[in-house]
């Protein structure tokens, strides 16, 4: 989500003439899109913040702004701790970057020109700060306020060439916006906002347009995708298109509410991307949530071959007692039959997730209950988290963080063995097939020779020793449509290059814990 964000917000700029630096250290502009989802991942952006104030500090311009959910989370007094930054700007209001900027910068040259304090004053508007921020409004609750939503204008907007992409073969869709979740450790249903669901003529059309840019593959993006619903006829239009409103109620997916006429389902939505750009060879989704995954959407994969059989499901947890205090909304008896369902309609389909460890709470027996889980499902991976408090969750307030550290990072440990295991029979049972792999990325490694020192083989030169570099083994990896990372040796950087963003069919030969290696067949 964070990577879709951040590309729109390149092709914005670079619309409006702004060019792209290499580094941070050369840019008059340095924009930090943030995550509020993991602790690490804000300090990680504390510090780049930290050593951008200190190019302010020593006298340089630069303009200095915090994106995305840390901004909204944490609002004006990010502003109060750290006053080098000058924009602020939530993930809702993005499209109001320009602005912003634009206002920063017309401070700057104010001041610089040394106009009068009412003078730069009026022109600063705050001390030369932007800000743009959703906060409780970010809960829309009525159909024009979706409708107004300027983000949509930002997803259509986006830049459809390959260029923009670091990927230029795979692009990033977003379907929905915000989560209806609440989940007590996820701060995104108040970062992010109330679910939002973009018209389906919109998304069919913004597909279709980065397939004719090059993309060969496209991943739909939701906090929730499979809540995917858009009722035709009740929301306001644009420009006689249809806008985005706010997703129905839980019911809605219970099975006990009334149908709707004209509703496009995310099944529906699936088949038609799937029908309508038929120069797609791939069409991915995440995230999922595990209840309310229909059967509709897995007969649509089934008879869809170009929607990759691949599930992102996080369980969270093992315990229904943790899952019910993280208020997931499901039970491990659930979510098996889920897992179990996915797999009789879709043999070949591969399952991966998200485990928190050390929820409050979590006791021995839970935790063990997890391992459990991890032991008996066949998840291909899984991403393995210590539970830490983080501000403006529900569960920071209800619960005490009484799992100590180093049980966290012990549990954290253990799990992530049990997942190594698990991972390495997943993919055994991949060996001796033959499968499509899209090839995405290319790895060179350095040979090594008896007494020579690392990265070095010795060689005879007319009678003298010499050291020279070591032949390096080209491989190029991808991944297979179910998500599995797969190597192929290359007989040069050159030829492992010629086959990124190509899919072709690979006889995978043998299996490791991560990936499996195999050997191009057509």
């Amino acid at each position: 989500m964070n990577e879709l964000d951040s590309e729109l917000v390149r092709g914005q700029l670079t619309s409006l003439g702004y060019q792209m630096v290499e580094e941070d250290t050369a840019a008059q502009v340095v924009l930090y899109n943030t995550c509020s989802v993991r602790e690490l991942a804000e300090q990680k952006a504390m510090s780049r913040v930290g050593a951008v104030a200190a190019r302010k500090r020593a006298g340089e311009q630069v303009i200095l702004g915090v994106l995305g959910c840390m901004a909204e989370r944490d609002g004006v007094d990010l502003m109060r701790r750290h006053p080098q930054v000058d924009i602020l700007c939530g993930p809702a209001e993005l499209d109001k970057l320009p602005q912003l900027i634009d206002n920063v910068r017309r401070a700057q040259i104010a001041e610089a020109q040394a106009l009068t304090d009412v003078d730069v004053g009026a022109l600063r508007a705050g001390r030369g700060r932007g800000v743009a921020l959703a906060g409780n409004s970010s809960r829309r609750s009525a159909t024009l306020s979706a409708a107004e939503d300027g983000l949509e204008s930002l997803d259509l907007s986006r830049a459809f060439d390959p260029g923009a992409r670091e990927q230029p073969w795979s692009a990033y869709v977003r379907i929905t916006r915000g989560c209806n979740k609440f989940c007590s450790y996820c701060v995104v249903p108040y970062t992010r906002g109330a679910e939002v669901h973009r018209p389906p003529d919109n998304i069919v059309e913004e597909c279709r347009r980065l397939a004719d840019a090059g993309a060969v593959e496209i991943t739909l993006l939701g906090q929730t995708v499979n809540h995917y619903r858009y009722t035709h006829g009740t929301a306001m239009t644009v420009a006689g298109r249809e806008a985005p409103q706010i997703g129905p109620g839980l019911r809605a997916f219970r099975g006990d509410a009334a149908p709707v006429a004209r509703t496009t389902t995310f099944a529906d939505l699936l088949r038609r991307i799937h029908e309508e750009v038929p120069s797609l060879a791939r069409i991915r989704f995440v995230t999922s949530y595990p209840r309310d995954f229909g059967l509709d959407v897995l007969e649509v994969m089934r008879d869809s071959p170009r929607i990759c059989r691949y599930l992102h499901a996080p369980a969270q947890s093992g315990s229904d007692a943790v899952l019910a205090r993280m208020n997931r909304g499901y039970t491990i008896a659930e979510y098996e039959e889920f897992v179990a369902r996915t797999f009789a309609i879709l043999p070949d389909a591969t399952l991966a997730g998200d485990f928190i460890v050390g929820f409050p709470g979590e006791t021995e027996a839970d935790f063990e209950a997890t391992c459990s889980l991890v032991r008996r499902l066949p998840f291909k991976n899984n991403f393995i988290f210590k539970y830490s408090p983080r501000p403006g969750t529900v569960a920071i307030d209800r619960f005490t963080d009484d799992v100590p550290d180093d049980v966290k990072r012990w549990r954290n440990n253990t799990l992530l063995a049990i997942q190594t295991e698990t991972s390495a029979r997943v993919h055994a049972t991949w060996v001796g097939r033959d499968v499509p792999v899209l090839f995405d990325s290319v790895r060179g490694r350095a040979g090594s020779a008896a007494r020579a020192e690392p990265g070095t083989v010795a060689l005879r030169v007319e009678g003298q020793s010499i050291a020279a570099p070591a032949p390096v083994t080209w491989q190029v990896a991808g991944r297979t449509m179910g998500d599995l990372i797969v190597a192929v040796a290359a007989d040069s950087e050159a030829s492992a290059r010629a086959l990124l963003g190509q899919q072709r069919l690979v006889r995978l030969k043998s299996a490791q814990a991560l990936m499996l290696n195999g050997q191009i067949v057509q």
